[in-house]
């Protein structure tokens, strides 16, 4: 990204992850008296920008992102132009996205520890509480909805920390996007019944999106594994979702109830919030006392990747951007220790 590096105080140094539409780019921000910042910035490919829904989708996740401040969030610093091309400036999440965390634990014939699974899913409730009660400057709600809470949109930093990433095609009332009752947007895996059925998102289909992220998380299956949308819609009409101790043994009873409470098909028998899912996850996790930490996290991914968690920043692959939707196929539920 030469044009990027000529113009501005970045210094391109690698290409980290390239989807559909972008690619990003591991780069330093560069200051006085020889400051440096590890940063990833996100490019628009060329092709996409003749298409104005394209820019406008790229920019307003830009702009909608900019004042998500939360732990659980991945900031966005930055967006720029140049020479015609769009770049978004983010923080850079050294670690492995989810899907790279499952996959992980597949090639082992593993399942995720619960607790730790658990553990990861509340505080992504966390984020998307956060993001679903933002609102602007003059205090009008901005009524957010991420529309694309999947395993690669969630990070997990080498130091414990879980990152939602990517509103590219959020929707909120600040921004101008396709009429959810004519285009429908997201993965088809990990849709909501409402959002299958072009009948509009709100922050309950977030929740259930959430809900199945969980499920192949603590089960190594993915609940609807299709490949078009009338085969989703027949799937969540006619077939209920299958108990998932029944995959997975070491998950507790009280532990599936909620995420079947998640994963209720009618948004009225759903948890109504994120922060009530998250809730419920935390009272199963600290009830009994000592839970699950940032901390016992960290130490979980440098067993399952020795080798990247100790390499430095600029060594490692990252997983900043969504690479498209892992479909993986169940493995035997057996834990490695927490």
């Amino acid at each position: 990204m030469q044009e990027i590096q000529f113009v501005t105080n970045y210094q391109i140094l690698r290409k980290i992850a390239s989807g559909g539409m972008g690619s990003v780019y591991l780069a330093e921000q560069l200051g006085a008296e020889s400051f440096r910042k590890i940063v990833a910035i996100k490019t628009i490919k060329r092709e996409f920008l003749k298409n104005k829904e394209n820019v406008d989708l790229f920019v307003g996740e830009a702009k909608l992102v900019a004042d998500l401040i939360h732990e659980n969030v991945l900031q966005v610093y930055q967006l720029g132009q140049t020479k015609g091309i769009y770049y978004i400036v983010m923080e850079y999440a050294h670690g492995k996205n989810l899907a790279d965390f499952i996959r992980a634990h597949k090639d082992r014939h593993k399942v995720c520890n619960v607790d730790i699974g658990a553990f990861a899913v509340s505080r992504v409730c966390r984020a998307l509480h956060y993001a679903h009660e933002a609102k602007d400057m003059s205090g009008r709600m901005l009524n957010i909805v991420h529309r694309d809470v999947t395993p690669s949109n969630v990070i997990i930093t080498y130091g414990g920390v879980v990152k939602l990433t990517d509103f590219g095609i959020a929707k909120a009332v600040i921004m101008s996007t396709p009429d959810e009752a004519e285009v429908i947007m997201g993965k088809l895996p990990y849709m909501s019944p409402e959002q299958a059925k072009f009948q509009g998102t709100t922050r309950q289909s977030d929740v259930f999106s959430l809900g199945l992220v969980m499920y192949e998380l603590l089960t190594n299956t993915v609940v609807y594994n299709v490949n078009d949308i009338d085969d989703l819609v027949d799937k969540m009409d006619n077939y209920s979702i299958k108990a998932p101790r029944r995959l997975n043994p070491h998950i507790p009873e009280k532990l599936e109830a909620i995420m079947l409470k998640a994963l209720e098909v009618n948004p009225a028998n759903r948890y109504q919030t994120a922060r009530e899912f998250g809730q419920d996850l935390e009272h199963y996790m600290y009830d009994g006392g000592y839970g699950p930490t940032n901390e016992k996290l960290q130490r979980y991914l440098a067993r399952l990747f020795p080798e990247e968690s100790q390499m430095p920043i600029t060594g490692v692959h990252s997983s900043v951007l969504s690479q498209g939707t892992d479909q993986p196929s169940p493995a035997p539920a057996t834990q490695p220790p927490v």
